[in-house]
C-alpha cells in the first residue's frame, strides 16, 4: 500500500512542478536532485546508525518523517498555493527521511529471512515494489486527469501517499522482534564510518559492482525526468499518458523481479550483461519514432534495469559481514540514489537544451561507459593484488546461496 502511494506521489510531484508557470526540464531535474541530495550527503552516516540501532524502530521514525513531508506538500498543493520553492524544500525533507530509511530497510531484508534466502527475498521485495510501481503511476495519472490535471488534483494524489504510510508503520509495530535474524548491535566506536569505507575498499568485487551501479543509477535511472519530457515535449501527451509510461515500465521490472525470485545463485555475468542491454535499450528508446513504440520499449528497459540492481544488491548482501552490512548497503544506496543529484540536473539540462530524446541517448551511452570502467577497475585491482589467476569479469564464477 505504501509503495503504491509513493509511486503516485512521484508522478504527482513531477506533474505539480510542470503545472507551476515557468518550470520545465531544469526545474524537474532540480526537484529530483534535491530529493536525493540527502542520500548523497548522509547515507554513509545513516549506515552507521543502521548498524548501531534497532532497524525495526528506526524504520518507524524514517517512515513518519516521509509521511509528514508528503502531508504538508499535499495540503499546499490541494489548496492551490504551491510554489516551486515549496516543492524544492519538501522534496529535500522527504529525502532526509529516505537517506536514513534506505540502508536500514535494505539491511533489514536479511534479518527478516536469514542468509540462505537473501537472493529470493531481495527479488520478492523488488516484485512487491514493482507491483506498486505498476499500479501507482497509472492510478496517479488517472486521478490527476479526472481532477482536471491542475495543481489541486496533484495535491489530493500526494495526500493519498501521506495516508498510505500508516500501513507500513503499523505493520512494523506489529512485528515480533524475537523472530528476526538480528545481529548483535554494533557499539559506538571512533571511526565506524572510516572502517566501513576501508572494508569496501578491500573488496575488489564490491568496488566493481559499485562502479557499475553508479553509472546505471546516476545517468540511466532518471525515468521521472525522461518519461515526463518524452511524453509532454516529444509526443505531446498529457498526465494520463505519462502515468501509463510508468506503469508499462513497471511491467518489465515486475517480470524481471519474478524471474530473479526463482534463482538461488547470482552470476556476475548476468549483472554485466543486463547493464549492457539496459544501456543499449535506453539509446534505442531515445530514437523511438512514436509514442506507441516508446511504450513497447519501456517494459524491456524495466526488465533489464531491475535485473542489474537486484543482482548487485543480492551480491553485496551475501558478500558482506553482518556487522558491516548496514554500512555496506548505505554505501550502495549512496551510489544508487545519491548519484541522482549529479545526474538528474544534468539530464534535465540536456533535455532543455537539446530535446527530450537526448536525455535517453546520453544516459544510455554513459551506462555503457560505466560497464567498461567497472571491468577496468576489477582488472586493475586484481593486477595490483597479483590475482591474475583469479576469475575475470566475464568468468563463470557463481555466488551460491544455501
Amino acid at each position: 500500500m505504501s509503495n503504491t502511494g509513493t509511486w503516485m506521489q512521484r508522478v504527482a510531484q513531477d506533474w505539480l512542478v510542470l503545472t507551476i508557470p515557468g518550470n520545465g526540464g531544469a526545474a524537474l531535474g532540480i526537484t529530483t536532485g534535491l530529493q536525493f541530495l540527502p542520500v548523497l550527503l548522509l547515507s554513509p552516516y545513516a549506515g552507521v546508525v543502521a548498524d548501531r540501532f534497532d532497524k525495526r524502530r528506526l524504520l518507524q521514525v524514517t517512515q513518519t518523517v516521509m509521511a509528514l513531508s508528503a502531508l504538508v506538500l499535499g495540503v499546499i498543493a490541494a489548496l492551490g498555493v504551491a510554489q516551486t520553492w515549496h516543492v524544492y524544500l519538501l522534496a529535500f525533507v522527504f529525502g532526509l527521511g529516505a537517506a536514513f530509511d534506505a540502508p536500514a530497510r535494505q539491511a533489514f531484508v536479511s534479518e527478516l529471512v536469514g542468509a540462505d534466502d537473501v537472493v529470493n527475498a531481495v527479488s520478492l521485495n523488488s516484485a512487491a515494489f514493482n507491483t506498486a510501481r505498476l499500479v501507482g503511476p497509472g492510478l496517479a495519472g488517472l486521478l490527476i486527469g479526472l481532477g482536471g490535471g491542475g495543481m489541486r488534483a496533484t495535491g489530493w494524489v500526494i495526500l493519498v501517499n501521506a495516508v498510505s504510510y500508516l500501513a507500513v508503520i503499523g505493520q512494523l509495530r506489529r512485528m515480533d522482534p524475537d523472530t528476526l535474524h538480528s545481529p548483535r548491535l554494533t557499539a559506538r566506536t571512533p571511526g565506524m564510518l572510516r572502517a566501513g569505507l576501508a572494508y569496501v575498499r578491500g573488496q575488489p568485487k564490491m568496488l566493481m559492482i559499485l562502479v557499475m551501479v553508479f553509472f546505471v543509477g546516476t545517468f540511466g535511472m532518471n525515468f521521472q525526468i525522461t518519461s515526463a519530457l518524452m511524453a509532454t515535449e516529444e509526443f505531446g501527451k498529457g498526465a494520463t499518458e505519462y502515468g501509463v509510461l510508468g506503469s508499462v515500465l513497471a511491467i518489465g521490472s515486475l517480470a524481471g523481479a519474478l524471474v530473479a525470485a526463482g534463482r538461488t545463485r547470482v552470476r556476475l555475468r548476468l549483472a554485466f550483461g543486463a547493464a549492457i542491454c539496459f544501456g543499449v535499450l535506453e539509446i534505442v528508446a531515445g530514437l523511438a519514432p512514436s509514442y506507441p513504440v516508446f511504450v513497447l520499449l519501456c517494459p524491456l528497459l524495466g526488465f533489464s534495469v531491475i535485473t542489474v540492481m537486484n543482482s548487485c544488491n543480492a551480491m553485496l548482501q551475501i558478500e558482506s559481514d553482518p556487522a558491516m552490512r548496514g554500512r555496506v548497503m548505505a554505501i550502495y544506496m549512496t551510489i544508487v540514489m545519491g548519484g541522482t543529484p549529479l545526474g538528474a540536473p544534468l539530464i534535465g539540462w540536456i533535455g532543455e537544451q537539446w530535446g527530450a530524446r537526448w536525455t535517453l541517448v546520453v544516459g544510455g551511452a554513459l551506462v555503457l561507459v560505466g560497464v567498461a570502467l567497472a571491468v577496468l577497475v576489477r582488472a586493475l585491482v586484481e593486477e595490483r593484488r597479483g590475482e591474475s589467476s583469479g576469475p575475470r569479469a566475464g568468468s563463470e564464477r557463481v555466488l551460491h546461496v544455501g
